[in-house]
């Protein structure tokens, strides 16, 4: 492939992951905005989020004439309700905790999946990963122990199961070896329907609904479909940073909008997590880029040495 073609796929990997970074960055402070009770912003969510799959599958399936499985095999059913079951602790975070703990707790999931995929699939972390995981350990311990310290521990420890959920759905995912684009999209109506049965006996009770709907139908669907294709012009470490959008920026969103200021703990401990995580991801870049500058030289001139 020319040299230009693949600057140009690269900037257009770039630019879809750095939407579907910025995208999901805007899911707490519009679950926020909404000011609802936690089970009727659930299920509105999840719902909508659900309708979107379903359109969009059916868009693909009927008229564009794509055959996509929705669910791939009995894993895939495994997988999806790993992230119907996150989607459900993610919400229970976002309730009982602030915002701040929320991102820096869940960026340890990059870590907790390196640590899985070692654990099932074989695949010993790099020592460069294994002192960037130790480096997060204790970031994640200066903001669980403000939280203790808080009266947060319910959320924090919410905010810590999103990210083993998490981390599990990728490393099965990674195994299966098969197109899990719609699960975590269609998974949603686990938490949806837990949700209606939860609901109080008033019935939905948000004060503006039209920001989770948006959420739902729109920001959350776009988010996942650009993270998903990102890898096909990007790297995993490259991919992997834009995650970080999130954890950088819907701090900073909510407070802008509600003045959630966070505390100077929790702030020193997402700095170690967001420095740590960056340091491994261009690390690892740089590996990648060295090795197939070798493997290029290897075959300009395959006999040398």
């Amino acid at each position: 492939m020319p040299q230009t073609d693949t600057s140009a796929l690269h900037r257009k990997g770039l630019l879809i992951t750095a939407i579907g970074g910025l995208s999901l960055s805007f899911d707490i402070p519009l679950i926020r905005l909404a000011q609802g009770e936690v089970w009727s912003v659930l299920a509105t969510r999840s719902l909508a989020t659900f309708v979107t799959a379903i359109v969009a599958w059916s868009v693909l399936r009927f008229v564009l004439g794509k055959r996509i499985a929705l669910v791939p095999g009995p894993l895939g059913v495994l997988i999806g309700l790993l992230y119907g079951i996150n989607s459900l602790t993610f919400v229970l975070a976002v309730f009982n905790t602030s915002t701040a703990n929320v991102v820096f707790i869940i960026a340890f999931t990059s870590m907790f999946a390196a640590l899985m995929s070692w654990i099932f699939l074989g695949e010993r972390p790099s020592n460069a990963t294994l002192v960037t995981m130790a480096a997060m350990v204790g970031g994640v311990a200066l903001i669980v122990h403000d939280g203790l310290e808080s009266g947060n521990v319910f959320g924090d420890a919410m905010a810590a199961c999103t990210a083993l959920l998490l981390a599990m759905a990728i490393t099965f995912s990674r195994h299966s070896r098969m197109d899990m684009g719609f699960v975590p999209l269609v998974a949603a109506i686990f938490p949806g329907i837990a949700a209606l049965i939860l609901l109080p006996q008033t019935g939905f009770q948000i004060a503006d609904p039209g920001f989770i709907l948006f959420n739902g139908l729109v920001m959350l669907p776009l988010a996942f479909f650009c993270l998903a294709t990102g890898p096909r012009y990007l790297s995993a470490p490259e991919v992997g940073m834009f995650y970080l959008l999130e954890t950088v920026l819907a701090p900073i969103w909510v407070w802008i909008v509600f003045s959630e200021t966070p505390t100077t703990q929790t702030l020193v401990g997402g700095s170690i997590l967001i420095l740590a995580l960056l340091a491994h991801s261009l690390w690892q870049m740089r590996s990648k880029a060295r090795a197939a500058r070798q493997g290029d030289a290897a075959a300009e001139f395959p006999f040398t040495g």
